[in-house]
């Protein structure tokens, strides 16, 4: 092998292995001042707000007391917590700030792994973080207000309802209503403000620490950021990958959500948000939470004054269908990818995987119904990979023949190949372009797996989550790039892209290029360093697409094409009038043109 060969397949393996530790692998906020706010005793003699809580559905009661000094007294009202619940989830209110404390989502759970690699399903919450902020800030009779230091008085109280109400110091009240609907994951959610009287927005600030909610959790950061649409426009999102920033200034917000890689909390307005500050917030490695995400939004005074301000709180999981049905595209925050690839995505494989859930439970066997209606979908382009193959066979003989004459002269070898090849009518990277418009497919699905909460901790054989690698064996030591687990999928996929290597290479000639032959077989292994943390779903597809390729591959070549015909064919071929220029009259020329070089080279020496 050439010493510019050597060269480049390390600088290859170099990118590559960067490439895949970067796309695979702050301090915290101090908690919040305990909440109080001063008021008069008579008012306190007026208003019990142990009385107002007390008897309602769903409340935690604990008693309020009261602290004196010689000129004041001060409420200290402790945390109660109120709850709404339906069949799928439980969200969980407290009286401090009036807003979600966390909610349960009961048909999720996480996994905690024990001692010897033992798994454990454990409850799984959103919103949960003690640091998390939901705050609104409001310009009062007496300056600013923010909701998140009121005590709210629950006003009803059902496990479907819930009004909370806040006493504004100055003069005035807050109230927020929550509605959980039946069998879904949405509130419905209003707020409002009465006997204030300014013309200045009401700005929520939304800080929220996301849990690690995944086994592969680098994965799971990367895909988690803060999405939101403006009114006439895409969704957009912020960085996943860096801390980032957006503002959206005079334009109306459509809806905003803080998304994990498989679940969110999304705001939905009725009429709009004035204006937002979207961020991501990046947290060390080491950090308990997986990462930051801020939002910043206006609303006009005059849309909550003395009348409700209407939204829709959904938390819950990226369940495509539940998302599309808010028909705002809620949806888009999936991240199946954008441009071609999510198109491919969204309007190719997710409709194909509905169609086959409605009738089959095993993901497994889905993935395997995917792969050959795939496979039979761009069959017209492996069938012309075949062909061309087949004719590449059919030369062989008389390509072994040049090899013979010019043996010494590996420059005339190239350039006599190719002249057959044009007089015969081979194209002998026919094998290749059927090949490379089929990679859209394989980049779109590389997206799908790991986006697609269906898949989420659905086992399969050996692996127990085919949105993460599985974890056929663990190693005791760690090696870079790869890790110190193995994933069987990984490992089928490149065992059996050797095989596939070795079938479709016979009929292939490698003259021109020598290296190319090798950078065949060394190639799956360089992606083994990647695909060793990629979600078994999709290894899994790999490693049966393989199988496939290699069926397909013995089967054409046995029963596909005759070769005594496709000899008359060439001979055909060899026989019509030949058409100037063309790519492989471009090729020739530049093999002549570089083996004149590599001749006056040699002159030069001598």
């Amino acid at each position: 092998m050439e010493r510019n060969h050597i060269i480049g397949f390390v600088l290859i393996f170099a990118i590559l292995m960067l490439w895949s530790e970067f796309f695979f692998k702050p301090s915290m906020v101090e908690k919040a001042n305990e909440k109080r706010f001063a008021d008069s005793m008579a008012l306190v003699k007026t208003v019990n707000p142990v009385d107002q809580i007390k008897d309602a559905p769903g409340v935690l009661n604990t008693t309020d007391t009261i602290r004196t000094t010689d000129s004041t007294a001060q409420i200290v009202v402790p945390e109660k917590e109120i709850y709404l619940k339906n069949s799928l989830a439980e969200f969980t209110f407290s009286n401090k700030g009036g807003s979600i404390k966390r909610v349960k989502l009961n048909n999720y759970h996480k996994i905690k792994v024990g001692e010897n690699h033992k798994e454990e399903k454990i409850d799984l919450y959103l919103l949960e973080d003690a640091k998390n902020k939901f705050d609104y800030e409001i310009s009062g009779n007496q300056g600013k207000i923010h909701t998140s230091t009121l005590n709210f008085d629950v006003i009803q109280s059902s496990d479907t309802k819930l009004t909370l109400t806040a006493q504004l110091p100055g003069g005035g009240a807050f109230t927020q209503d929550y509605t959980l609907s039946a069998d879904n994951y949405n509130l419905n959610y209003s707020i409002r403000l009465e006997g204030l009287n300014n013309n200045n927005d009401v700005v929520l600030n939304w800080e929220n620490y996301l849990d690690k909610l995944e086994k592969n959790y680098e994965y799971e950061k990367f895909y988690t950021s803060v999405y939101y649409k403006v009114k006439e426009s895409n969704s957009d999102y912020c960085s996943c990958r860096d801390d980032d920033k957006k503002e959206i200034n005079d334009k109306s917000i459509e809806w905003f959500s803080h998304s994990n890689q498989f679940f969110n909390s999304s705001l939905i307005p009725k009429t709009g948000f004035k204006q937002g500050t979207f961020e991501t917030v990046m947290l060390p490695e080491n950090s308990e939470d997986l990462k930051l995400l801020k939002s910043t939004v206006a609303i006009p005074f005059n849309d909550l004054n003395a009348k409700n301000f209407e939204m829709q709180f959904y938390i819950g999981p990226n369940e495509y269908p539940r998302l599309k049905a808010y028909n705002n595209n809620l949806q888009d925050i999936i991240p199946y990818g954008w441009s071609i690839f999510g198109t491919i995505n969204r309007y190719l494989i997710l409709p194909l995987f509905l169609f086959l859930k409605n009738f089959f439970g095993s993901m497994g066997l889905i993935i395997l119904l995917m792969t050959l209606i795939v496979k039979l979908f761009v069959f017209p382009l492996a069938y012309k990979m075949l062909k061309s193959q087949a004719k590449m066979a059919a030369l062989k003989p008389e390509i072994e023949k040049l090899k013979a004459k010019h043996k010494d002269d590996a420059q005339q070898q190239q350039v006599e190949t190719m002249k057959m090849y044009n007089e015969f009518g081979v194209n002998p990277l026919g094998g290749c372009f059927p090949l490379l418009l089929q990679m859209p497919i394989w980049i779109a699905l590389y997206r799908f797996f790991p986006a697609t909460i269906d898949f989420r901790q659905a086992s399969f054989l050996w692996a127990a989550d085919l949105t993460s690698y599985d974890e056929f064996l663990y190693l005791p030591f760690s090696i870079p790039f790869f890790g110190n687990t193995l994933s069987l999928f990984a490992f089928l996929w490149v065992i059996s892209t050797v095989i596939f290597t070795y079938y479709s290479s016979k009929t292939m000639d490698f003259s021109a290029n020598p290296a190319m032959l090798y950078m065949q077989y060394l190639m799956p292994f360089i992606f083994w360093f990647m695909f060793n943390k990629t979600a078994a779903g999709l290894t899994c597809y790999m490693f049966f697409s393989n199988l496939l390729n290699i069926a397909q591959t013995i089967v054409g070549k046995n029963y596909l094409f005759d070769s005594d015909k496709i000899r008359d064919t060439l001979e055909l071929n060899k026989s019509k009038p030949k058409k100037k220029g063309g790519f492989q009259a471009k090729l020739e020329t530049m093999m002549k043109e570089q083996q004149r070089i590599q001749q006056e080279k040699a002159k030069n020496k001598k």
